[in-house]
């Protein structure tokens, strides 16, 4: 039986809100524009597409110009982030080492920019661990539609995913997987949800989730 744990990115893994913040206003002082994001504003965006990012605040610069500055913006964060790791949330390789040992592949899908999750890779040393990836970047396609691209390349019999947002709920029950709350992140989800509220709690509650759906 092939199993996996599918995991979100930022608020599941690590918050790099305030690196990015960083990265976001060297790019627009680069560009010469006044807009400057604070932490509370990244952390409002995460989840969100680059494009759906550039409309909501780059449109005061014109509608048209809007994707161009945000994709400057999002050049200078990958880059940047590469070198300045997001806060990885504590005891998140001891699990995702455990994880690999009681049988699961490893995947990430977020709905970032490419380069984002290679960038995560390269700071934290983590990549290792990864049998799979993916993001909105690389397809186009939003997250239920990448979770199904994921669990069909690794041939999985069950799936599980990771994430912090309700947005991230929706999408594994879009995509036919089972869903585990990291509530210790950016969102809520509905009550009653299999949740962790500390990443070291995840291999159990995988395995929990699994039992519960195959009645074992």
């Amino acid at each position: 039986m092939k199993k996996a744990v599918i995991f979100d990115l930022d608020g599941t893994m690590w918050d790099s809100s305030r690196e990015v913040t960083e990265a976001y206003n060297i790019a627009l002082e680069k560009q010469g524009l006044a807009k400057r994001f604070t932490v509370a504003d990244i952390k409002g965006a995460m989840g969100k597409t680059m494009v759906e990012i550039a409309h909501i605040a780059f449109d005061c610069y014109g509608a048209e110009n809007a994707v161009g500055i945000m994709q400057r913006c999002i050049d200078e964060e990958n880059s940047y982030l590469s070198t300045h790791s997001g806060q990885v949330y504590p005891g998140l390789e001891e699990t995702l080492s455990e994880l690999r040992s009681r049988g699961y592949l490893i995947a990430c899908v977020s709905n970032c920019q490419q380069g984002y999750i290679e960038a995560f890779y390269q700071a934290t040393g983590l990549g290792k661990y990864f049998d799979d990836k993916t993001c909105w970047g690389d397809t186009g396609l939003l997250k239920a539609d990448n979770i199904r691209i994921v669990t069909d390349r690794l041939g999985t019999d069950f799936a599980v995913y990771v994430g912090d947002t309700e947005g991230d709920y929706n999408s594994a029950k879009e995509a036919g997987t089972a869903f585990i709350h990291a509530a210790y992140g950016f969102g809520k989800v509905p009550a009653g949800t299999p949740k962790i509220d500390d990443i070291r709690e995840l291999a159990e509650r995988v395995e929990e989730v699994e039992k519960g759906i195959s009645g074992r």
